[in-house]
């Protein structure tokens, strides 16, 4: 479905601000499959802005190394979009086993979007739409 999702932004049908699958495994271990790697991310724009800063200083390899040891921490402590906490207080409850995809919409064109997504099986469980437009994605991931 983040596949499908996806498919969807490009052809400018949805604008996701945050997508994540959330998995519990076998043995009840909780994990949060990001589509951004904030630490990675982090790392990145620290080493370049680092390195910038290590020029005006004459040691832009020091500069980088910092800068991206910065960046990744920042990184990691980030948590921007759907709140990780609430995520992983949900995933507690599920079957060990299974999975969900939280999904934050900020923009979307929810006939087209709704038709696409008929194919799957899944249940809604919290969402800012209004009630018709919750009732209707109920509907179509409900399904039996």
């Amino acid at each position: 479905m983040r596949a499908e999702l996806s498919k969807l932004q490009k052809e400018y049908l949805i604008e996701m601000e945050d997508v994540v699958v959330v998995t519990k495994n076998e043995k009840g271990k909780v994990k949060l499959h990001q589509a951004v790697n904030l630490t990675a991310a982090g790392a990145v724009g620290g080493t370049f802005w680092g390195m910038l800063i290590g020029l005006i200083f004459l040691n832009p390899l020091l500069g980088a190394a910092v800068g991206a040891g910065a960046g990744a921490i920042s990184g990691k402590l980030a948590d921007i979009g759907i709140s990780d906490k609430f995520m992983k207080e949900l995933a507690e409850t599920f079957k060990p086993g299974s999975s969900a995809l939280f999904v934050l919409v900020r923009r979307s064109t929810p006939d087209k979007v709704l038709d696409q997504l008929k194919g799957f099986k899944g249940k809604v469980i919290k969402t800012s739409l209004t009630a018709d437009k919750e009732e209707e994605l109920r509907k179509v991931l409900e399904q039996s």
